[in-house]
């Protein structure tokens, strides 16, 4: 087996410096390849002696590039995943480069992002010390089903030696490997909290301990809030690390724990970038540092900007808005995030998913999980649907109540980008899905040069 194992590290070894000459720089390719050659790969291959995962549906990638920024800044070499993939191929891709030939580990310390499904084929290999699971919601049903299925998932395949950072806000996520050690982050009321869930989805409805209904001190969106139970007494799990006093108009927020609380000043003023911020900040209290240094930390990372650009063009805001296909809360929350926005609004719809039906049969029902309702907004005045699902966002819009005259639909993305009416002081927001980066680029190209030529015509 060591043999195999050794021909398996070294034709993966090889493969880098090709991938590299033709230009195939962030693929998971070397990792494929070891488990093939040797499926037991992750096994044998030397591993930091501290090794960081962070799961879940949303909020893993961004928490997982905050922290090793921050951890970076300190000068510590962080061995990670971030240049690949988060399955099993892409981890033993990452742990590929933290060794030489001969499987001795140049590494102490990896912070590896982890898909929720892909954990059955990593943990058994993967000892983590700390693993964060930032929320669990529906996700690509025809893959993830039920956020609840995939919560068993994490607790059977989490190893019970792993320190949980959870959040508390979360019932579902919250309530992972009951028997591990862990501890829990949360955001405290905020001004714009209610008290009754006015979104679509809502995937915690009873008391998961007596089956009775549950009621809110505050919600903030979907099952995300401070829960409890009437009939049995049951509620939201109490706070280690909570966000209190956020002002986004300040953009300030006080972290607070039993070891003190400082003042932070918020790295976006989206909720789902508090609650990452608030994650991160609990990982660096809980991984040894004071609160002075992780403050010093978070003042030089920042969010990575593929996922929200704004480019002034003209008399125009053009701005590049990440909303994950198939993620019918990602959606909703972008949505609700760009109507919050003040201005006149246009919308081009662009979360485009495979329209090769031999590569990807989809389930268009996430659509009717997410909160379209959202864009029939008085300062939305119109919306481009397009791309292989525009005539599926048409009907959806519609049914929202979005009236049909606000509505464009045309199927080719760059041709559609013609359509939208470059109003002065008005923002354009491109919504794009995890599956047209290299597409949406070029539609952002070309509405910003779009805007600059009505700019000059006056």
């Amino acid at each position: 087996m060591r043999l195999r194992f050794l021909l398996a590290l070294w034709m993966a070894k090889l493969s880098i410096p090709a991938l590299k000459i033709t230009k195939h720089n962030g693929t998971n390719y070397p990792g494929e390849l070891a488990i093939k050659i040797c499926p037991e790969f992750l096994k044998y291959v030397k591993k930091p002696k501290r090794i960081i995962t962070v799961t879940g549906t949303n909020g893993k990638t961004t928490v997982s590039n905050l922290i090793i920024d921050s951890l970076e800044s300190t000068g510590m070499k962080v061995l990670n995943n971030r240049a690949g993939s988060n399955i099993n191929s892409g981890v033993a891709t990452a742990l590929i480069n933290g060794v030489g030939l001969f499987n001795r580990a140049k590494y102490d310390l990896a912070v590896l992002e982890v898909d929720e499904r892909s954990s059955k084929k990593i943990y058994p290999y993967v000892k983590p010390e700390i693993t964060i699971i930032t929320n669990l919601f529906r996700d690509s049903i025809m893959r993830n089903a039920h956020p609840g299925y995939i919560a068993d998932f994490l607790t059977d395949s989490i190893p019970p030696e792993t320190k949980l950072i959870l959040n508390a806000d979360d019932l579902i996520s919250s309530a992972v490997a009951p028997n591990n050690e862990r501890v829990y982050f949360g955001i405290d009321r905020m001004d714009t909290d209610v008290t009754e869930c006015i979104n679509l989805i809502n995937d915690v409805r009873v008391c998961p301990k007596c089956g009775g209904s549950l009621k809110y001190e505050y919600l903030r969106y979907h099952h995300i809030g401070k829960a409890y139970c009437e009939d049995c007494g049951f509620k939201s799990p109490e706070y280690d690390y909570v966000a209190k006093d956020v002002d986004i108009d300040e953009m300030t927020l006080t972290a607070s724990d039993k070891g003190g609380s400082m003042s932070y000043t918020l790295i976006s003023d989206s909720v789902f970038n508090i609650y990452n911020m608030i994650t991160v900040i609990a990982f660096l209290r809980e991984f040894g540092m004071s609160h002075e240094e992780v403050h010093a930390c978070l003042e030089k990372v920042h969010i990575v900007e593929s996922r929200y650009q704004l480019t002034r063009a003209g008399t125009v805001d053009v701005v590049v808005q990440m909303a994950k296909d198939r993620n019918a809360l990602a959606c909703s929350r972008a949505m609700d995030y760009v109507v919050q926005q003040p201005g006149k609004k246009e919308i081009f719809l662009m979360m485009n998913n495979f329209s090769d039906e031999k590569k990807w049969s989809e389930n268009t029902c996430w659509m009717y999980d997410c909160d379209f309702e959202f864009l029939n907004d008085e300062d939305v005045t119109h919306i481009v649907a397009t791309g292989p699902r525009g005539k599926d966002y048409r009907l959806r819009l519609l049914i929202a109540g979005v009236p049909d005259k606000k509505i464009d639909f045309v199927s080719d993305e760059l041709e559609a980008v013609e359509k939208l009416h470059f109003e002065p002081h008005t923002s354009i927001y491109i919504f794009y899905g995890t599956d047209a980066l290299a597409l949406m680029g070029k539609v952002k190209d070309k509405t910003i040069a779009l805007a600059t030529q009505y700019t000059e015509r006056g």
